[in-house]
């Protein structure tokens, strides 16, 4: 899926004058947790976040050695951060570092910048300007979208169908043993016979097994591997 398919339309956005009393009003009444500020071009300059204007709540006035230890630290962040917990307008309060991509942008692209850049939503831009958001809840919703849905009865394969795919499956895996592990369906139920190696093998299986359509549930009937045949492997 491609960000257009993702993202949600229509974000609602503050010009950067924009008082930062009326930006709090405006993401406590629709329930949201950050705005897009964009220029009169349409063209988004930053972002506001919850924790940008919670940062207002938690600056602290500094302690007795407050104004000494500042004197060996580099004054950029200080200013940066006095200007957020100070400043009137959503300009003076915005996070302008933005990630953005455009609508061709896969939903892995996506989550690869979400978790490189520890951010929860990515501008999504047309020419330049805003046309949406995703955010963590729009690629959760697609990842809910392509897991494997329940098959009517009708749809269902045979049990035997289901064995040839399950022992197919297990032969294109290298970690696989199956020369150790004999596979049964009856029902839709597949049960796993024979010796596992190890408590990561057994889950590897049944999860292989789960991914199949068609399988309704997956029995683990193995046993620890004897000693002897550790031994030999």
């Amino acid at each position: 899926m491609q960000a257009r398919d993702l993202m949600s339309g229509n974000p609602v956005v503050v010009a950067p004058e924009t008082p930062v009393a009326a930006v709090c009003e405006l993401l406590a009444a629709r329930g949201i947790s950050a705005v897009p500020v964009i220029d009169a071009e349409g063209r988004p300059i930053g972002l506001v976040t919850e924790g940008d204007l919670i940062r207002r709540l938690a600056e602290a006035p500094h302690g007795p050695l407050g104004w000494f230890l500042a004197m060996f630290r580099d004054p950029k962040p200080l200013a940066k951060r006095f200007a957020k917990a100070h400043g009137a307008t959503a300009r003076d309060v915005m996070s302008a570092e933005l990630v953005t991509v455009g609508e061709d942008a896969p939903a892995e692209e996506i989550a690869r910048l979400m978790e490189a850049h520890h951010i929860r939503r990515v501008p999504v831009l047309r020419d330049g300007r805003l046309v949406g958001i995703v955010s963590r809840a729009d690629l959760l919703r697609a990842v809910l979208r392509a897991l494997p849905q329940a098959q009517p009865e009708s749809a269902r394969q045979d049990d035997g169908t289901l064995l040839r795919t399950v022992i197919a499956a297990m032969r294109e895996q290298p970690w696989t043993d199956t020369f150790w592990v004999y596979p049964q369906v009856e029902s839709g139920i597949v049960s796993l016979y024979g010796y596992a190696r190890s408590e990561a093998l057994r889950q590897a299986l049944r999860l292989l097994a789960q991914d199949i359509p068609g399988v309704r549930g997956v029995e683990d009937r193995m046993t620890p591997m004897p000693l002897v045949l550790r031994a030999a492997l």
